[in-house]
């Protein structure tokens, strides 16, 4: 790749201004929270009177929350606009901390996760605003910078929170972060309001589009049916394990809360590291084999983690994970650059957020009975079980897209709009295209 060129992806990216303050105000939001979220397990068990079956049925119930607001979000980001939902859905979350910093039992933490879903809410409006303020061109560096960005606080907050739950405990520790993260929650809702700039409104071309239907799925082209099912093997093989995690090495592994928030920092400053170049490389030369990279890291190193003994082979193990997400992005679950930017190429831009929200939702119907049965396998079983059975889905899950996506018609995407591969695929900067509008009107 030309210096020229890298430089221009560069600038292009940070000069934008949705793509600079989605990713600040949301690397502000996780600076507080990675400070406590990977002690949140322990917190529960140890101080709220869960057990690891209950630990796995929060995690459940989280896939609940995904298919009661990820679809009404996307619908409603496509018909409103993303701004809006987005700053709704920020604000409404500040009240999940809220309960969480009063819960005196794990029974209270269900009410929580339910509002902590409006996250949920403003996932696909998240997404589609940085498609839509990115050509496609640079879409995978767009979702590059984000995860870069947002991966910054991942150097320094778990190793702070680590050191302040060694000192203080649990209790206290986790109290004060909670404080700072309501703070934070409003802060963010702010800055949001204030500096995101809804493409979709500037459009008259989106702004006219139907309303997609609920049917939609029917009509999905074959890849994109391929990226559901994907979608829907990654959620199954991520909630296996997604809250056991950072219990498995504080509970099994004996780790000190400081050496946990020191792995969690270096994988974090793999992520920084690495998460804008892989952007910029699946937008030169292709999204399938970045994702495949993850998809098939990813289920390996799940079942190495259930071999592991030591802090070294722990270690050693999240850092090969860590890197194989960075540069692949696509991960055991859905996400990431490449897998946003495909996702993106694949959808028009007035159906994206639908589209995203459609495959949240099937992933998390499908995927919620996980999370209870990866937290009976460790408590009926061994802790180790739930990682196995991960990585199963996992490798299935990567063969599945290898065989079945078809990534050889994409390039043609800027001049063809078939339905074999799109749905009502239209290039573009959307800002473009109303320019282009106005100057034809005008004449």
């Amino acid at each position: 790749m030309a210096i020229n060129e890298f430089s221009k992806m560069i600038k292009d990216v940070f000069s934008n201004r949705n793509i600079l303050s989605i990713s600040l105000s949301s690397a502000l939001f996780n600076f507080v929270g990675m400070a406590w979220r990977p002690f949140w397990p322990m917190y529960l068990k140890d101080n709220l009177g869960a057990t690891v079956t209950i630990i796995g049925l929060l995690s459940a119930i989280q896939s609940v929350e995904n298919m009661l607001f990820q679809l009404p979000g996307g619908l409603l980001a496509d018909k409103y606009g993303r701004k809006k939902v987005i700053i709704w859905g920020t604000f409404l979350r500040t009240f999940s901390p809220i309960i969480y910093l009063f819960a005196p039992s794990w029974e209270w933490i269900i009410l929580a996760t339910i509002i902590n879903g409006t996250m949920s809410l403003y996932t696909p409006a998240f997404n589609s605003l940085i498609a839509d303020s990115m050509p496609r061109n640079r879409r995978g560096t767009g979702y590059g910078a984000y995860n870069m960005i947002t991966s910054l606080p991942n150097i320094f907050s778990p190793t702070i929170g680590g050191i302040v739950m060694d000192n203080y405990g649990y209790e206290e520790g986790l109290k004060t972060f909670l404080i700072l993260q309501i703070l934070t929650s409003l802060l963010v809702t702010y800055i949001r309001w204030r500096f995101m700039k809804d493409i979709s409104d500037s459009s008259e071309t989106i702004k006219k589009k139907d309303l997609p239907s609920l049917n939609i799925v029917k009509d999905y082209p074959k890849n994109l049916k391929v990226m559901l099912v994907v979608a829907i093997l990654g959620s199954i093989s991520m909630r296996l394990v997604m809250n056991l995690g950072n219990l498995y090495a504080l509970d099994i592994l004996k780790l000190t809360n400081t050496q946990l928030g020191v792995i969690t920092t270096v994988v974090g400053i793999i992520s920084t590291i690495f998460a804008l170049p892989s952007g910029m490389i699946s937008d030169k030369y292709g999204r399938k084999n970045n994702i495949m990279l993850s998809r098939i890291s990813n289920p390996i190193t799940m079942m190495l983690i259930a071999n592991t003994t030591s802090f070294e082979a722990y270690s050693f193990v999240r850092y090969a994970n860590g890197l194989a997400m960075a540069i692949g992005g696509g991960g055991i679950a859905a996400g990431g650059p490449a897998w946003n930017a495909l996702l993106a190429d694949t959808v028009e831009s007035s159906k994206l957020a639908t589209v995203i929200g459609m495959q949240s939702t099937l992933s998390s119907l499908f995927g919620f009975p996980a999370g209870i049965l990866g937290g009976w396998m460790w408590d009926a079983l061994y802790p180790q079980a739930p990682y196995y059975l991960s990585g199963l889905v996992g490798m299935i899950a990567a063969v599945v897209f290898y065989f079945g996506f078809d990534d050889k018609n994409l390039e043609k995407l800027k001049s063809t709009s078939t339905e074999s591969n799109i749905i009502s695929f239209e290039t573009i900067n959307p800002v473009e295209e109303t320019k282009k509008e106005d100057s034809n009107n005008s004449k």
